[in-house]
């Protein structure tokens, strides 16, 4: 794939995994409307990513779609960061990588609503407009179970002391981003770092909670590199596929 497709599968694969994960909450909730507002998170991120999927396979130009994309890879090619493949865990977990990703999606598809390519414009145009939901959703949540009981509370600062050193990832900037930017076409990741810092800690004082300390990143997930979660995701999320290669409803 040439930069501008991998800038795409990049993108829908974020979206892809993490409505995966948040698909595994339906019916396990703590609650009915905490049930219904996962579910259609993860129907945002799932829509998300057939869009940015399909555009992935249209660039790249050898008759792939985004349901081959999705179903017919194997991990390796999978180029989604690692925060979105982690585990829910408890439900504080949940929000915490919820929290961490939406206000980075938030401003990266801001961001990417500007681009020269309007095919990119447009999927960015209509999904921030979703995230922004997202994002505040979760940081609602998260201010709710920090300056809650003191056990919703323990839970919280262990979520997002699980999940903080996922977050760098997201900032970085290789060669495929810098080719996608020169191009006019993506955004500059690094450069949202300080209006992401400036969301996260907002939320988390008024949450009367402590930014977790800072430590070495995880890096990896751009390139290949994933955790074994991923593995166990995807052997779930292709099986029909792959037990019934082209298989219709």
């Amino acid at each position: 794939m040439d930069a501008l497709a991998t800038y795409a599968l990049r993108l829908g694969d974020d979206s892809l995994i993490l409505g995966q994960r948040l698909g595994e909450w339906c019916g396990h909730a703590p609650a009915l409307e905490v049930d219904l507002s996962l579910a259609n998170v993860a129907l945002d991120q799932i829509g998300q990513a057939t869009h940015f999927l399909n555009l992935a396979g249209e660039i790249e130009g050898a008759g792939r779609d985004g349901d081959k994309l999705a179903f017919h890879r194997d991990v390796m090619d999978f180029t989604n960061c690692l925060l979105v493949e982690q585990q829910n865990g408890d439900f504080a977990q949940t929000i915490a990588r919820q929290f961490l990703f939406s206000h980075y999606q938030e401003l990266m598809f801001a961001a990417l609503a500007a681009s020269k390519d309007a095919r990119f414009a447009a999927i960015a145009a209509k999904a921030v407009k979703e995230v922004t939901y997202h994002a505040t959703l979760a940081s609602d949540w998260v201010v709710r179970l920090g300056d809650g009981t003191e056990e919703s509370r323990a839970r919280m600062i262990a979520g997002l002391d699980w999940m903080w050193r996922f977050a760098d990832e997201l900032f970085e900037m290789d060669d495929v981003d810098a080719a996608a930017l020169a191009a006019g076409v993506g955004a500059d990741k690094a450069a949202l770092r300080g209006a992401w810092d400036q969301r996260i800690d907002l939320a988390l004082a008024d949450a009367t909670l402590a930014r977790p300390a800072a430590r070495r990143p995880v890096l990896g997930g751009r390139t290949g590199r994933h955790s074994e979660h991923l593995g166990h995701l995807l052997s779930e999320m292709q099986f029909l596929q792959r037990a019934y290669p082209g298989a219709t409803w």
